[in-house]
């Protein structure tokens, strides 16, 4: 049991029968009443976020989620293929489970498998991937005073945007949480 004023961003707790992520919370003391807990919660599983408050002191049962690292093989069409680390063994994950991280998955590639009650509920991909630029129009030369950018296509699929001066064949290193160029690699 994990009581809400403990609540630091990151901790998941168990709410409803699902296991939810503290994005965001704010410690609340009116000048009259009890102090309360007002929380922003993202649902590992669904990506869904609900607000919630609490009173003060309350206790939420604490969401034991595994995190197994694990090896992305491929894609059979349907689902993607990882192998554990640890035992060998290969399972398979749908597209609905990884949710927008498909688009930054490479073959060979090592991720977190987030892991609630014995099911799959997502992944967690590293920070930054190191992708190539397959497919880019050539800047236009003049067109540098407002920082301008331009559509790349990625070895995955992926479409972002870049500044003039990326052309295909670049390695780019990107931010796979907000899906934005960084810098080349």
């Amino acid at each position: 049991m994990i009581s809400v004023n403990d609540f630091k961003t990151g901790v998941t707790v168990e709410l409803d029968g699902a296991a939810y992520q503290v994005v965001d919370f704010q410690h609340v003391k009116p000048g009259k009443g009890a102090a309360f807990v007002r929380a922003k919660l993202k649902n590992v599983q669904t990506g869904g976020t609900v607000e919630k408050t609490f009173r003060g002191g309350e206790k939420l049962s604490k969401a034991h989620v595994d995190r197994r690292e694990m090896q992305y093989l491929y894609n059979d069409g349907q689902d993607y293929i990882c192998m554990d680390n640890e035992n060998y063994e290969q399972i398979s994950i749908s597209k609905s489970q990884i949710g927008d991280g498909v688009k930054w998955l490479l073959e060979n590639m090592n991720i977190q498998v987030l892991v609630f009650n014995g099911n799959i509920i997502g992944l967690e991909l590293p920070n930054f991937v190191e992708l190539e630029v397959k497919e880019t129009e050539p800047g236009i030369k003049g067109d540098t005073a407002t920082g301008a950018t331009k559509n790349a296509t990625l070895e995955t699929g992926a479409v972002v945007q870049v500044p003039l001066f990326i052309e295909e064949g670049d390695k780019l290193r990107i931010d796979t949480r907000t899906g934005q160029y960084m810098e080349r690699a």
